[in-house]
């Protein structure tokens, strides 16, 4: 089903995969589904010894639909079922985190994420169903077997069960959390592989609407790609860095073949979301450098009287090596 909340979506990804892509088809997404990974940390820092609450968590969500910049906000079930209960997103799609497995339990003092990932689903898609129709499902390969094999049955469950309940999902798929066997420099092509094998015996009706993976240099995510033009790919935001670090992944992702752009940590701490979301469109289209951009930023930042994480100098770096390197 496609309501009208979603048809700016739609229409993007229909652009992109008949060949008709330019700049304003880029999808950018807001992953606002920490909560599912960090719990009561994840809307961050308030800067007075304690953590951002799940009401504030909410509000910078509704102002960022309200700022309409956005085309997909992504959320846990128990928030995107608050934000679909006040109301229409207008044209942004919701959409939420069908499944949280266990390289992603990021809890104060444990160590799971260091663990070979296992698969795991709180959400319920049944009673996801009635208030969203995309949601994103998440896979970590490790070149071990019978853990790979144990999260490829999952996922196979999970696609049977959302096509029943006409859900769509897009794929994300980490880069590995505890590998086997794998050098640094074999993991974009062991990810890619990865990610072809996987999907080459999925039938149209459930295969996933785009990727969402990790940026591993320009070589890795041109050949993933290039290899198949039905199937858009997308990045994911990775770790906060500095603000260069997000406008620099932005331009080069899009350069390279990335279509779709999802930011988890950049967005959520960054000292102005609105305003750091309100640049991406100009450095998508080329009309600010990345480095303009953090320009741009801070100069609206010293308007607003909000005091910036740092230094202009110092968030004009590049910190990221494989940006560094692209």
């Amino acid at each position: 089903m496609r309501g009208s909340q979603e048809r700016r979506l739609d229409r993007k990804l229909d652009a992109i995969t008949a060949g008709r892509y330019t700049p304003g088809d880029f999808v950018l997404a807001d992953a606002k589904d920490a909560d599912m990974a960090f719990g009561l940390t994840a809307a961050g820092p308030a800067g007075t010894g304690r953590y951002r609450t799940r009401g504030e968590f909410l509000d910078d969500m509704r102002a960022l639909v309200a700022q309409g910049d956005l085309d997909i906000m992504l959320t846990s079930a128990s928030n995107g079922e608050r934000l679909a209960q006040e109301g229409p997103l207008g044209e942004m799609t919701l959409a939420v985190r069908a499944n949280d497995s266990t390289d992603v339990w990021n809890s104060r003092g444990s160590h799971y994420p260091a663990l070979p990932s296992r698969p795991f689903r709180t959400a319920d898609l049944a009673a996801v169903r009635p208030f969203c129709d995309l949601v994103l499902y998440s896979v970590t390969f490790n070149n071990e077997l019978d853990y790979d094999l144990a999260t490829l049955e999952a996922y196979n469950g999970f696609r049977r069960e959302a096509a029943a309940l006409g859900i769509r999902h897009f794929l994300e798929v980490f880069n590995p959390n505890a590998p086997a066997g794998l050098a640094g420099g074999q993991v974009g092509a062991f990810v890619n592989d990865s990610i072809t094998r996987a999907l080459a015996g999925v039938t149209g009706a459930q295969r996933p609407l785009f990727l969402k993976v990790a940026y591993n240099g320009p070589d890795a995510l041109a050949e993933l790609a290039g290899y198949d033009p039905s199937l858009v790919v997308g990045i994911l935001g990775g770790s906060a860095g500095t603000t260069r670090d997000t406008f620099e992944l932005l331009r080069q992702a899009e350069r390279h073949g990335a279509r779709v752009a999802l930011f988890g940590r950049k967005i959520p701490r960054a000292e102005s979301q609105l305003d750091l979301v309100g640049l991406m469109r100009p450095v998508l289209r080329g009309e600010l450098t990345p480095a303009d951009a953090v320009r741009v930023y801070h100069d609206a930042l010293a308007k607003a009287e909000i005091a910036p994480h740092r230094e202009l100098e110092a968030d004009l770096e590049v910190t990221d090596p494989v940006l560094r390197a692209g």
